[in-house]
């Protein structure tokens, strides 16, 4: 159909003339409220949006020497906050000439990952960067 029997077609229901496929031979158009359209897209958008999960990185700090209580409770957290379905960043902070002494803190770490290894999958292994030694866990699939 040429282009201006469309047009006058669309102007004479009231609706418009929507160019759904440029690249294609014959072009393709489609005869329809345009504005309806997208506020039909946006709704849903809006509702796609809503079933999105955002996933949140919590973290927990730690020093080389905690104690048993305090490991304990850290971990109780961890597990809390992996079974809510967030990532946990377990970061061991080095002060002062703790830092020569990485192995003490990495035996904490793994530690952790010990404890909570029933319900989470380590994403990242413990690293050193600076002061700070890090490791990720992530809940199990």
């Amino acid at each position: 159909m040429p282009t201006r029997e469309a047009l006058e077609l669309a102007e004479e229901k009231n609706l418009d003339l929507v160019l759904v496929s440029p690249n294609s031979k014959p072009v393709v158009c489609k005869i329809m409220n345009y504005g309806k359209y997208k506020f039909e897209q946006s709704k849903k958008e809006k509702e796609a949006k809503k079933k999105q999960k955002t996933l949140e990185i919590k973290e927990l700090r730690v020093t080389p020497n905690i104690e048993e209580h305090d490991f304990a409770f850290k971990a109780k957290n961890a597990r809390k906050f992996l079974e809510s379905g967030n990532k946990v960043k377990i970061t061991l902070r080095f002060r002062g000439r703790e830092v020569n002494n990485v192995k003490s803190g990495e035996l904490v770490l793994n530690k952790f990952i010990q404890e909570l290894e029933d319900i989470s999958v380590v994403e990242k292994q413990p690293k050193l960067e600076g002061r700070n030694m890090f490791t990720i866990l992530a809940k199990k699939a």
